[in-house]
């Protein structure tokens, strides 16, 4: 198995790093872990050092007493130099949490603690897991030094999105959860969604977020306004983009099929939480593949206890609009980005409604399905689309979902090629 070097920044969500030298090493990993001084106020080098097995370093002047060895191998016969011996012998390099102010280090070749020393002297493969307020992640500078450090060849394992530090917050900036960040890492050193080390990165691999499933709108605790979509038609474009080399994010809601593996899955229930988000993970995409069947109207008050029959003859529901959640992100996108929307339209206006969505939200291309039929569409294995751009239309004939998958992906790479030669 391999040798797994872990650097811990500070933040709050240190405490996560327990657990991934903990799935490491339950999976068959050997693990040293180096520390800055500021993570030591959220987790002691005991805790590390009880896990692995190994002393932990803080300070590039600490003497190792493994001499750069990891667990289970000789120490070497000579004093090392802890930031060129560990990095020398690690197989992989994680910093996990990534503050802020590590990333910018990173991103401008810093080197004044043992952790950066240590970055600046690996030739293995390099992963930074981010965790930091929602703002400090959405500000430019983070996503200019994100960025940087992408492009150099160095694995971005996304933050996800949800409950924040900070009492009442809620964005992008958590932590991706423990096994998510060592599945990033078993994936890099299995040569599949990483580089062989610390060096330019490809351009021609996008950043693909895709929304998946169908939102549900809570009418009391027990029951909600929902609709038909199983999320296969969004899971399979997820795959395909995957298994292309794109870094995927999916955005699930409710779905009744397994998510593949080989990227972030932000799951959700609602209309708004989808909206939420996709907001934040827009952000950082190239491609957005919009397949979720997103509500167009909820309850306009929720109870939040079951309504028994009992209490009422009867029940009458008021409806309040949703947020467009596809114009909202068309009207934010950036000229580079490409955007296609899915359209489930029923039977001959389909269509003259597909093109219509097409210029009214200024998307790139909508996929569109005639649910008016049974053997294709909601909740099927196969699926037969038109696929509507400014140029015409593009019938794709019925199969597999997986290979109408591959058809869309092969219209957003001309799409894209068509904006560079613009550009």
């Amino acid at each position: 198995m391999a040798r797994l070097l872990l650097g811990v920044t500070g933040g709050i969500a240190a405490y996560k790093a327990v657990e991934i030298v903990r799935l490491a090493i339950a999976a068959g990993h050997s693990v040293r872990v180096v520390q800055t001084a500021s993570s030591l106020r959220f987790v002691g080098k005991a805790t590390f050092e009880g896990v692995t097995g190994a002393s932990v370093l803080v300070d590039e002047f600490d003497l190792d007493p493994a001499r750069g060895a990891f667990p289970g191998e000789p120490a070497p016969d000579h004093a090392a130099i802890s930031h060129l011996d560990l990095v020398r012998r690690a197989d992989a390099y994680l910093v996990a949490p990534a503050s802020a102010n590590t990333i910018a280090k990173l991103a401008t070749g810093q080197a004044d603690n043992l952790l950066t020393s240590a970055a600046l002297a690996c030739t293995a493969p390099l992963l930074v897991a981010p965790a930091m307020n929602s703002h400090m992640w959405e500000h430019p500078a983070t996503r200019g030094n994100v960025e940087t450090l992408r492009l150099r060849g160095a694995t971005i394992v996304e933050p996800g999105t949800g409950p924040l530090a900070s009492k009442g917050e809620w964005g992008a900036g958590r932590l991706a959860e423990p096994a998510e960040v060592l599945a990033a890492v078993e994936r890099v050193l299995a040569g599949a969604g990483g580089s062989a080390g610390f060096s330019p990165r490809s351009p021609d691999c996008p950043r693909v977020l895709v929304t998946a499933g169908g939102t549900r709108e809570p009418i009391d605790s027990v029951r909600y306004v929902g609709n038909r979509s199983s999320g296969r038609m969004g899971v399979a474009l997820a795959a395909e983009a995957a298994r292309r080399g794109a870094e995927v994010v999916l955005i699930a809601a409710n779905l009744s099929v397994e998510t593949p593996e080989g990227m972030r899955v932000v799951t959700v229930q609602t209309a708004a939480e989808l909206h939420r988000a996709a907001q934040a993970e827009f952000l950082n995409a190239d491609v957005l593949l919009m397949t979720a069947a997103v509500a167009d109207f909820r309850p306009a008050r929720a109870q939040d206890t079951k309504i028994k029959k009992s209490d009422r003859a009867e029940l009458t529901l008021a409806l309040e609009p949703t947020t467009d959640v596809l114009r909202a992100l068309s009207e934010a996108r950036r000229p580079e980005q490409t955007i296609v929307g899915f359209a489930a339209e029923h039977g001959e206006d389909g269509l003259a409604s597909a093109r219509a969505k097409l210029e009214s939200k200024r998307l790139d291309a909508v996929v569109l399905n005639d649910i008016s039929r049974a053997d294709i569409g909601f909740d099927t294995d196969d699926n037969e689309v038109t696929i509507v751009t400014a140029a015409g239309e593009k019938p794709v004939p019925l199969g597999p979902k997986g290979a109408v998958a591959a058809a869309v992906l092969d219209c957003v790479e001309e799409l894209r090629v068509q904006r560079v030669g613009r550009g």
